[in-house]
Order: C-alpha cells, then sequence, then structure tokens
C-alpha cells in the first residue's frame, strides 16, 4: 500500500496513527506516524516490549541534547534507563538548563560550552527541560527500560532494529499524547512473513506554549 493510501485510511479511522512494515527477516519494524489530518507526527516515540524470551537493552551511551539558537536539539530524546545526558551548549549566550521532573531533578547554572559531567537519568518517566533564562525554550527527554525504541523524523517514520521473533507490545509516547502509553498497547507478530498495519486512535491533546522573544532583552546573558 502506497503512502497516499495509508495516509488516507488513517485520516477516515482519525487519531494518531502508527503502520508498522516488517522486512523479510523479521528483525526490523519500520514505523509511520501521522496524525487524523494524515500530517506525518515528529518526536513520536515507539516503544518495543518483545513477549517471548528476554531481549537485553542496548548498552547506554553518553547522549547530546544539544543547545542550538536557543533551543533543544533534538527536541524530544529517547534514552533507556541509566543514560548519561551531555547538554553543549552551542550559543554564543549562556543557558540555564533545568528539570523539575519526578523521573529526574537536575540544574546546571547559567553556562556556555560543554559542562564538565553528563547528567545520568537512573529512573523511568518523562523529564521535562528547561532554561531559567529563555522561557519558550522545552525539550522532553524519555527515560524507558523498553528493550527497543524510536523517535519518529520529520516524515513521521522510526525504525526499531534486532526485535525477535515472537510477539512483541508496541506502544506509542508523544509530548502532546492524549492518555497514557500503555493505554495504547498492540500486539504484533514478528515472523519474517510481514504484518498488517498497526492502527493506534488516540489524539493529540491541545497545548500552550510561551512565545518565542528576540530582541537584546533575550541576549542579555552573553
Amino acid at each position: 500500500m502506497g503512502a497516499g493510501a495509508w495516509m488516507r485510511a488513517f485520516a477516515a479511522a482519525g487519531g494518531l496513527a502508527v503502520a508498522f512494515a516488517l522486512p523479510a527477516g523479521g528483525e526490523t519494524v519500520t514505523a509511520k506516524v501521522v496524525d487524523k489530518n494524515g500530517k506525518a507526527v515528529e518526536d513520536a516515540v515507539v516503544l518495543a516490549f518483545p513477549e517471548a524470551g528476554a531481549v537485553r537493552p542496548k548498552k547506554a551511551a553518553v547522549v547530546d541534547v544539544d543547545q542550538v539558537n536557543k533551543e533543544f536539539v533534538p527536541h524530544v530524546s529517547a534514552v533507556a534507563v541509566g543514560t548519561p545526558i551531555r547538554f553543549p551548549n552551542y550559543d554564543q549566550i549562556r543557558h540555564h538548563v533545568y528539570s523539575f521532573s519526578p523521573a529526574k531533578s537536575f540544574e546546571i547554572p547559567l553556562y556556555k560550552g560543554v559542562p564538565a559531567d553528563p547528567i545520568v537519568f537512573e529512573k523511568p518517566g518523562v523529564v521535562t527541560l528547561g532554561c531559567n533564562i529563555h522561557d519558550w525554550m522545552q525539550g522532553y527527554v524519555l527515560v524507558t527500560d523498553a528493550p527497543r525504541f524510536a523517535v519518529s523524523d520529520a516524515q513521521g517514520q522510526a525504525r526499531l532494529e534486532d526485535l525477535p521473533e515472537g510477539a512483541t507490545r508496541l506502544e506509542v509516547w508523544h509530548p502532546e499524547l492524549e492518555g497514557k502509553p500503555e493505554d495504547t498497547a498492540q500486539s504484533v507478530r514478528i515472523d519474517g512473513s510481514g504484518t498488517q498495519p498497526v492502527l493506534f486512535e488516540i489524539d493529540r491533546k491541545r497545548t500552550w506554549k510561551v512565545r518565542r522573544r528576540g530582541g537584546r532583552g533575550g541576549d542579555r546573558y552573553r
């Protein structure tokens, strides 16, 4: 089925849709995420929980969440429990990065460049990032114990690799998701022969965002 057909089917069903296609061998799942209007959804985290047998999470490596042009890049990151994250500041002004989230509370006072030590994210949950200087700067880190996960790109596509054959529970998380990821859980069977599309009828909630400021006032912390 072509991309246009996917879009029309999902738009007719409503909500947030995730379509899965399996190549021969059944070890990789490619997800395409769209909203109820058929528009690609960026920054949706697709989580995979194989149900048969233990699947070891990939070893946590240091991850970077950059600050570029007074924004967190990437806007959404997904990491395994225990992952250390650095917060390099590539702007020519200072930022003050913090989070008050239960999953991880921390603060990096005004700085430029790369902090000396990364922050380790030890507990699963959603960590909302902010900057004390630039109110509109907001980012998200999903800390997960899912063995496999991937974040969708600007085309709404995410790729999960190294999945074992058998039943796998799939969930989706997004900063604007209405409801909880576990409420969306569905199962697919990975056997190398392909599978039918999986539809998650999940709405995106309306969110309020701080308007980005410009001018000298936003650049006074150098």
